[in-house]
């Protein structure tokens, strides 16, 4: 069990035959331990549903008492409580019950509950408050799962004892010999008498088989052995390489007796075993072979050194059982987290990495946090120097929320660790540093991009999290319009061009872009992709990730690319002028090519592309299409309720007038699956711009941002703004997020003066109701306010 007993509590073996004796499966029993009755009742409903044996209790003297009066599978306890705290409580628990599972639920601001959490393998997970209730069902039951591992290792490991027991009993009948090799080579007259009186001294010593021992003993090549055996018995002579063997087949005869006795189970035909023999004249040999497996045995011949090759294929150098048994033993579920190296990393000392629960704190905090990032399916991870702590916050859903305090004293052991990983320089702590690492965990594989800066407190770190193995969304679920999405298709199905999503850092670029290549993904085409680092996996496609400190650059991959026969170019990022050059040329001769541009706004992509150098004619003819994006939070489906009194100040920034609505909005209340912030998941609000007819002679002529973003409304574009209402209208999202996400939009609007409509500064009459919006002097077209009577720029009276 090595490190495992160490991490579990067991109960005593009287209660263990008291559960075994018992006419059915007993329940797992889980103990819950919360000084608040209104928490420990919300965890009971949870578990409602489940198969388990809850036990409950309100103070850590009452868990051990019950403890003592029952055996538990698992504890979940608080840290918060008065007497005995939950981390000593688990302390105790692991001293006195060393294979019942630990579980803590902490508050993020309890340091101690988080130190006890990574400190001398106390607890098995940790989680952080408040909890979704998905995640601690999920935890429960891979805990359980983990329990149920190393009881079955243990009954493993003694019906293996047993087998042993039993095959050593049938070895001695088996591996009794009375071979008729010996009598055959003497008639034909290829061995003497004394030859083979040497030989059986031989075998007396080593318990060989007779054929193996001639052999080696180099009285005969293997070749003219097997030929006289076939000559004076008949039986067919066979190949064992030539046989695939099934598992299941080759578990028939144990390894250790196909060794000894040189033979190999091969095939099952007509109801019978053929078996490769070195010794097929050893006929109760056979017999014995037909008793182990229950099914009649037919021999065969083949040379002891291609029966031993066939056995190093089938079994290897180690037995299979035996490796699953070590694997399940070294198995420490609180070392969920693998540091994957790179290439030119290999002779690093990964045990220096990855140590067991003995390992000094900071590598223990490092993995923690990083494993409750995943668990809550953060996109980043910020660890801020505070004046009396080291504040750990995960981005969720597009916001920061505090998740864990640290003592400070652990700051800069946090902050080497991660450097460490990176290979970054840890004695350097006054200038950014860059750097990134490969993480597995049990159930993903991710890459972390890692920043450093220098603060006033402290060096601050910035982890993003990049999922690898995240599914590839259909794009008809990215939260397009039904008319966007015949555009966008429209793009994909280009022979060529370039197709552009812009945005902010975190807006889904990346994402829609996949989605577009999963969309035109077929075997006809080449597709191929650059980035850095890559961020999704994708099977039809060829991916390389950028490595700019070998000097393997966007360019220089794209250049190469282009020698590849490439149909579709996926760019990560257009950068420089350079990439843009590269990757715009491309869309010319040929190639469909996507990239991502940082901009606010797809029009405003043109004027990015125009400051980078590049000519207005390359523009309008390689673009086919620009899709700007944001990324809103969409209501909780649970607890989505009418919003029949939406803020006027919201509405206002959102230049909308309450009177005017003619929907009525939807907001989250708040529930337990959502956390209570009403909001789960995310949608994407989109602007799809065509580059064609009027807007591609427009970009060639230099036409302004203005000019374009006017036209292409007139066309049928929708804009971002707008598509954020139509999701408000559908139930989708709120009035407060599209004003978090897109900012106010009223900020250099004017209010009609009879009926309030929030108009735009170009109009001068209110559309509503047909009122002039400020009077103008008729003879020099000033500006003029309702209560002068004169012009006081002309003189001219008003009328």
């Amino acid at each position: 069990m090595g490190k495992l007993s160490s991490l579990f509590i067991d109960r005593d073996k009287k209660n263990d035959d008291q559960q075994n004796s018992s006419a059915g499966p007993s329940p797992y029993r889980i103990l819950f331990v919360d000084d608040e009755r209104n928490v420990l009742n919300a965890i009971v409903r949870i578990f409602r549903k489940e198969k388990y044996e809850i036990l409950t209790a309100e103070s850590a003297d009452e868990a051990l008492e019950t403890l003592k009066k029952t055996s538990v599978n698992i504890v979940v306890s608080d840290y918060k409580m008065p007497g005995m705290n939950g981390a000593d409580l688990l302390r105790k628990v692991k001293a006195e019950y060393p294979k019942t599972i630990r579980i803590m639920l902490t508050g993020h601001a309890d340091v101690n509950a988080v130190m006890g959490a990574i400190n001398d393998g106390a607890v098995y997970k940790f989680i952080t408050k408040p909890w979704n209730d998905e995640d601690l069902r999920l935890t429960v039951s891979l805990a359980l799962e983990q329990y149920d591992l190393i009881q079955e290792n243990i009954t493993l490991k003694n019906e293996q004892k047993d087998q042993q027991s039993k095959i050593k009993q049938l070895s001695r009948f088996i591996n009794i010999h009375r071979s008729q090799v010996g009598n055959i080579l003497v008639k034909n007259g290829m061995i003497t008498g004394n030859d083979l009186n040497k030989a059986l001294v031989v075998q007396a010593r080593n318990n060989k088989v007779l054929p193996v021992i001639i052999c080696e003993m180099g009285k005969i090549s293997e070749s003219k052995l097997v030929d006289a055996i076939k000559k004076e018995t008949g039986i067919n002579r066979v190949s064992p390489d030539e046989f695939t063997v099934p598992k299941a087949l080759s578990s028939l005869i144990p390894k250790d007796i196909c060794q000894k006795n040189h033979l190999v189970p091969l095939k099952k035909i007509s109801g019978k075993l053929l078996i490769a023999m070195a010794d097929p004249t050893d006929y109760m040999k056979i017999d014995d072979l037909r008793f182990i497996t229950g099914i009649p045995v037919e021999a065969a011949i083949a040379a002891p050194g291609e029966i031993e090759a066939k056995l190093d294929e089938i079994f290897g150098s180690t037995d299979d059982f035996e490796t699953s048994i070590s694997e399940i033993e070294l198995t420490d579920p609180t070392e969920s987290i693998e540091i994957i190296l790179d290439e030119e990393d290999e002779e690093q000392d990964l045990q220096e990495l990855l140590r067991d629960t003995t390992q000094p704190p900071a590598i223990r905090i490092v993995n923690a946090v990083i494993a409750d990032a995943l668990r809550h399916q953060a996109s980043d991870i910020h660890i801020e120097p505070k004046t009396k702590y080291t504040m750990v916050r995960y981005r969720i859903d597009g916001l920061l929320q505090d998740k864990i305090h640290i003592p400070v004293n652990m700051h800069m052991p946090i902050i080497s660790r991660i450097k460490v990983l990176c290979e970054l320089d840890i004695s350097e702590r006054r200038k950014p540093q860059d750097g990134r690492v490969t993480i597995k965990t049990s159930t993903k594989m991710v890459d972390v991009r890692i920043s450093t800066l220098p603060t006033i407190g402290g060096e601050k770190i910035v982890m993003r999290i990049l999922d690898k193995n995240a599914s590839i969304k259909n794009i008809r679920d990215l939260g397009l319009s039904d008319c966007d999405c015949e555009k966008v298709l429209r793009f994909v199905n280009h022979p060529q061009g370039m197709i552009l999503t812009t945005g902010p850092t975190g807006s889904g670029k990346t994402s829609t872009l996949y989605s577009l290549l999963n969309e035109g993904s077929t075997v006809t085409k080449n597709f191929t992709t650059i980035e850095d680092p890559v961020e999704y996996y994708m099977g039809m496609a060829g991916q390389v990730s950028v490595r700019n400190k070998i000097g393997l650059s966007f360019p220089k991959v794209f250049k190469a690319i282009l020698r590849q026969d490439p149909n579709v170019i996926m760019l990560g990022e257009i950068r420089d002028f350079e990439t843009a050059e590269v990757a715009l040329h491309a869309a010319l001769t040929g190639h469909l090519v996507f990239s991502t541009l940082h901009t606010n706004g797809s029009i405003s992509s043109i004027t990015r592309l125009r400051d980078m150098g590049i000519k207005p004619y390359v523009i309008s003819e390689a673009l086919s299409g620009i899709i700007a994006q944001r990324l809103v939070r969409c209501i909780c489906p649970d607890c989505s309720v009418d919003d029949n009194n939406p803020d006027k100040k919201i509405l206002h920034a959102l230049r909308l007038n309450k009177t005017k609505l003619d929907f009525t909005p939807k907001k989250g209340q708040g529930c337990q699956k959502c956390n209570g912030t009403g909001y789960s998941g995310r949608t994407g609000i989109f602007e799809v711009f065509p580059v064609e007819g009027e807007l591609k002679r427009m970009i060639h002529q230099h036409t302004t941002e203005s000019e374009l973003f006017e036209a292409a409304k007139w066309s049928g574009m929708t804009t971002l703004y707008d598509d954020a209402i139509s999701k408000v209208k559908l139930g989708r999202t709120t009035f407060e997020e599209v004003l978090r996400v897109l900012g106010v939009q009223n900020s250099i609007d004017i209010q009609c003066s009879s009926c309030g409509t929030q108009l735009e500064d170009k109009f001068r009459f209110c559309p509503q109701c047909g009122k002039s919006v400020t009077p103008r002097c008729k003879k020099c077209d000033k500006h003029m306010i309702y209560e002068w009577k004169v012009c006081p720029y002309c003189g001219e009276k008003r009328q």
